[in-house]
């Protein structure tokens, strides 16, 4: 039961439009400083945001649930600055949750599984096969013998957009549809903006070679 008495929006069932109400109820709740309505919108989630988001790209349980606790601290905190777009606040606390595996992977030096996936990574079957190809092969090397530092600086040097689609290609792992659609472009688009982005990340690891 709510505070004043009536149902309280997380008990009632309900598929499609209504849970999305029920649910936009809790948030204006919680951004009124409801500890209970922002307890219930996190729980609500909990689990499919652990077994679908964060395990599968964490790959480690205990990392997992590291991550879910961090993530929760953070929609917490951030609780203010979500604005309600008509769907629910679990897209929201999904973004949240993938750039916290990203910022582990990237921390513990697992990031250097970027720069390995970069060099196997094939050009779209789109693009013009004609002229030089990158040097792949100097790529899967230096991987080898570079540290994750040397990885996360270079995609923070390379254009915005370019960073976006290799991260969401290479570190979470998606499909190019899904990539695509989380980017707001054609699959077409998609792909060839992400072989520029290969194309420019392996210029700038070069570069920085010492």
């Amino acid at each position: 039961m709510s505070r004043t008495g009536g149902p309280d929006p997380a008990e009632a069932p309900g598929p499609g439009a209504d849970v999305v109400d029920l649910e936009q109820a809790l948030v204006r709740r919680a951004q009124d400083g409801d500890r209970e309505a922002i307890r219930l919108l996190l729980t609500r989630h909990a689990d499919a945001l652990y077994s679908r988001i964060i395990l599968p790209r964490a790959g480690d349980p205990t990392l997992a649930q590291d991550v879910l606790k961090e993530t929760m601290v953070t929609a917490i905190e951030k609780i203010g600055t979500f604005r309600w777009q008509g769907r629910s606040i679990y897209f929201w606390l999904r973004q949240i949750a993938v750039n916290k595996v990203i910022d582990h992977h990237r921390a513990s030096g697992r990031a250097g599984r970027l720069a390995q996936a970069v060099a196997a990574e094939p050009e779209p079957a789109i693009l013009p096969t004609a002229g030089p190809r990158p040097d792949v092969a100097l790529i899967a090397e230096e991987e080898r013998r570079i540290n994750a530092a040397r990885i996360s600086a270079t995609l923070e040097e390379i254009n915005p957009r370019y960073r976006r689609a290799i991260e969401l290609r290479l570190i979470d792992e998606l499909p190019r549809e899904e990539c695509a659609k989380l980017m707001d472009v054609t699959l077409g688009t998609f792909d060839v903006l992400f072989f520029r982005a290969v194309r420019a990340f392996r210029r700038k690891f070069e570069e920085s070679e010492p």
